[in-house]
């Protein structure tokens, strides 16, 4: 069982769920599979983001890296955005309360 759920974590690839604190006091939630690379596409204005085109991130304020497949990134994402903003703060100031699933990996910021 354990090689099983080993080689299943080999073969999915790892996809990063972030939050951005913008520079109009608001948070900005997205995923993608190069967190560096992504982040750095939304301060530059170079990504195909118009919200931080408009707001600009003023750094990361909490991420999650997943493990497991695009959807369940996805699905994340969707969950965070459905937050309130107190419930959103909870999560950057706590990572591990946003899910017990162990395909999320909390990342202290």
């Amino acid at each position: 069982m354990a090689v099983i759920d080993f080689m299943t974590t080999m073969n999915n690839q790892h996809y990063w769920v972030y939050i951005l604190h913008c520079d109009n006091d608001t948070y900005y939630t997205g995923y993608t599979n190069d967190l560096e690379k992504r982040y750095e596409s939304h301060v530059n204005g170079t990504g195909k983001c118009k919200y931080t085109n408009s707001f600009k991130p003023l750094g990361i304020a909490q991420c999650w890296e997943i493990i497991g497949d695009k959807a369940f990134a996805m699905q994340i994402e969707r969950e965070i955005k459905k937050l309130s903003r107190a419930e959103k703060e909870t999560i950057i100031a706590q990572p591990e309360k946003l899910c017990s699933d162990r395909r999320i990996q909390t990342t202290k910021r």
